[in-house]
């Protein structure tokens, strides 16, 4: 798959959980090796990192962090969030962002898939939120529109959110990966639909890809659990950010994919011992979820800061009071804001060590 773009346009974003990432680096290497990296280390990880020699890569540990957001505001980066800063930092038009436990999968046929490039596809081809296509992505090779869709809606939208998937370990929530200990997801779907406009999704963080400027701000590190741990079922995170930048993207008129690329995700955590760490999560989507579905932003918030700031008053003033990590999390959002509005705007500069 040929990409539409310039390789200069992209930054693969990596949060480093684990210090020695040699056989991730290797096994991405064909798909990596033409494009600039970020990897930014979990502040609590005290080992040196272990990164292969033939990358065009700059990383980031806590003292950049530190040094660029300051160590009041850096909490915001720990654990998997770590992956934001290196979202606040990037100046690319798109960014690519992989966990650090997940290895590129091969197709039905044994072809490595190249997620890079599927995901550039996703961005670059329009999003069709308003009207559902049955073929589901009308742009892919060999599909179009079916009968009775209309033509005015034919030009679809800007797609600012590519959402891949998961061979192997699905990305299930605790509870279930506890239930289901031995289950591992083999079905390859070759499909890539448009989420409709109204509708949620629980974006998982794994495996994305979105456009900087389009949605970048909206991606934002904000709910952090009291137990949250270093696996993914003990997060909620990703979850958080992925409805705020779907109703911010419902709102603005862009759209958001889901399907093609797979990776593989490797076995990782004891899903029993994280069962008491995310079942605070897995009790506060309850309360999460319906009032992410009656949030509306006003006509006057066109940007996407303005519509970050706008949800974040709506969960101080509906959710703050109903559990303290609410208002975290609101204060959180207004804090990333700042950050992105001093440093991660176009006219500002940040350098890595």
């Amino acid at each position: 798959m040929s990409l539409a773009i310039k390789d200069d346009e992209v930054d693969i974003v990596i949060g480093a959980l684990r210090s020695d990432l040699t056989t991730f680096m290797n096994e991405w290497r064909p798909m990596f090796s033409r494009f600039h990296l970020i990897i930014v280390k979990d502040p609590d990880l005290k080992e040196e990192l272990k990164i292969p020699e033939g990358f065009n890569l700059d990383v980031y540990g806590k003292p950049d962090i530190d040094q660029v957001v300051g160590s009041s505001t850096s909490i915001l980066f720990s654990g998997y969030s770590c992956r934001y800063f290196g979202y606040l930092v990037s100046r690319k038009k798109y960014i690519i962002s992989v966990d650090d436990d997940c290895l590129p999968a091969r197709d039905p046929k044994g072809f490595l898939v190249d997620a890079v490039a599927q995901h550039i596809s996703n961005l670059t081809n329009p999003a069709t939120p308003f009207f559902f296509n049955t073929l589901y992505d009308p742009y892919a090779e060999g599909a179009d529109f079916v009968r009775g869709y209309p033509f005015s809606l034919r030009g679809g939208v800007k797609c600012a959110l590519s959402c891949g998937l998961w061979l192997n370990l699905a990305d299930h929530d605790a509870p279930t990966q506890a239930l289901k200990a031995r289950q591992r997801n083999s079905r390859y779907v070759d499909a890539v639909m448009t989420v409709p406009a109204g509708s949620l999704i629980p974006i998982s963080g794994i495996n994305i890809a979105f456009e900087r400027e389009a949605v970048g701000p909206a991606l934002v590190p904000a709910l952090k659990l009291a137990g949250e741990g270093k696996c993914r079922w003990e997060t909620m995170e990703d979850i958080w950010s992925g409805l705020c930048v779907k109703v911010v993207c419902d709102h603005l008129g862009l759209g958001v994919k889901t399907g093609l690329p797979y990776i593989w995700r490797t076995d990782r955590g004891d899903p029993i011992a994280s069962l008491k760490k995310e079942w605070e999560g897995v009790k506060l989507m309850e309360e999460v979820i319906p009032f992410f579905q009656s949030v509306r932003l006003p006509r006057e918030a066109t940007t996407v800061e303005e519509c970050i700031v706008e949800v974040a008053n709506a969960v101080k003033e509906r959710l703050g009071s109903m559990d303290p990590v609410f208002a975290r999390a609101a204060k959180a959002m207004l804090d990333w804001i700042k950050l992105w509005q001093s440093v991660g705007s176009s006219s500002s500069r940040s350098s890595a060590v």
